[in-house]
């Protein structure tokens, strides 16, 4: 089971971070969590550089792929030769998508008829593309998932363990990571975005 994290270059940090922590909890035999890029190394908005640990056609590949956000989403979209070989299919995978991710699958056409969420800046480019957008974190139909702001990327990470895993793998997941004091809160909070949408 491949799941690869789409990180572009100036990718916000928290949307790959959380996500590859989150899904890098799920302790199994198979189970691989990727940074995946069109370059061998990406810079984030606030200069960290990471090596990738897969290419843009492993996600293509992957099993699930979650497609981060960053300050250059605008320059991937209007790249036709970069989009062209973003081939996803959510007849045969997961797809998730935070923020200003939200606007790559608008623009590959995977959001058609499905409303999405995102953040705030992004949300007019994402209406531009013919996408209604949700006044909510989180927003799944089928095999195809977005949410909306930094803080939301545990509940893309959730949403994909709980559809490959199962509920109480997400249930952990989100436990682990939780502030100490406030786990339950978390958690409850958490399996109530997602739980509809399972």
């Amino acid at each position: 089971m491949h799941i690869a994290i789409l990180t572009f270059e100036g990718f916000n940090e928290l949307d790959s971070f959380i996500a590859l922590n989150m899904l890098g909890r799920v302790k199994k035999p198979g189970w691989r969590v990727s940074i995946a890029s069109a370059a061998q190394r990406v810079r984030s908005m606030n200069g960290v550089v990471v090596e990738a640990q897969a290419s843009l056609q492993d996600a293509c590949d992957a099993d699930a792929v979650l497609v981060g956000s960053g300050i250059g989403t605008r320059d991937v979209v209007a790249n036709t030769d970069l989009m062209s070989r973003i081939r996803l299919d959510p007849t045969r995978q997961l797809l998730g998508a935070q923020c200003s991710g939200t606007l790559i699958l608008a623009k590959l056409g995977l959001l058609d008829g499905v409303p999405a969420c995102t953040d705030s800046t992004t949300k007019p480019w994402v209406e531009e593309a013919g996408v209604a957008v949700l006044n909510q974190p989180f927003a799944a139909g089928k095999n195809v998932a977005t949410a909306g702001g930094c803080l939301s990327s545990h509940y893309l990470a959730a949403w994909v363990i709980a559809r490959l895993e199962g509920v109480e793998a997400a249930r952990s997941a989100i436990q682990h990571v939780a502030p100490v004091g406030e786990k339950e809160v978390y958690v409850t909070r958490a399996m109530a975005n997602i739980s509809p949408f399972l």
